[in-house]
């Protein structure tokens, strides 16, 4: 895991939205379910846990796509690049996609997650593999494993 370069900037295809990263991320995931190979056009989403306050959109503004419910999915109105994605039930951080970062070479899964949903040749280098979420109770001491990886 790396030491972070704070802060963390980045962009959708176009460059219309910006997006800074000011927190460590607490956790970074590869997504196996369906509904993110859809979205993503690819066999798993990669995302970066990130505290609310350490995230921000610093240019342009977003469109809601995707999931409209308790999680919601953020676009670039323009090339509909999916962004990040917000999910209040899980707590108080923004899953931003590794791929909108203008340097993502240092992101490497740390979990991954509907693994029962994956394709059968996908692999990830992740240290944990949930066939869904992990349980709530399980969150705080990965991101305690993950932050003593950093």
């Amino acid at each position: 895991m790396p030491t972070w370069k704070l802060p963390m900037t980045g962009g959708c295809r176009c460059g219309k939205v910006r997006i800074s990263i000011d927190s460590a991320p607490l956790l970074t995931m590869a997504c196996h379910c369906t509904g993110c190979q859809r979205m993503s056009s690819s066999a798993f989403s990669l995302s970066a846990a990130v505290p609310n306050e350490g995230f921000s959109v610093t240019e342009g503004e977003t469109v809601i796509g995707g999931l409209h419910g308790e999680a919601r999915h953020y676009f670039c109105p323009y090339c509909m690049s999916w962004m990040f994605t917000r999910m209040e039930a899980l707590g108080p951080f923004v899953n931003v996609r590794a791929g909108m970062l203008d340097e993502p070479a240092w992101f490497t899964p740390f979990m991954e997650t509907y693994t029962s949903e994956k394709l059968p040749w996908a692999t990830t280098p992740a240290v944990h593999s949930y066939p869904k979420f992990p349980e709530m109770d399980e969150y705080e001491g990965l991101m305690k494993e993950f932050a003593e990886r950093a």
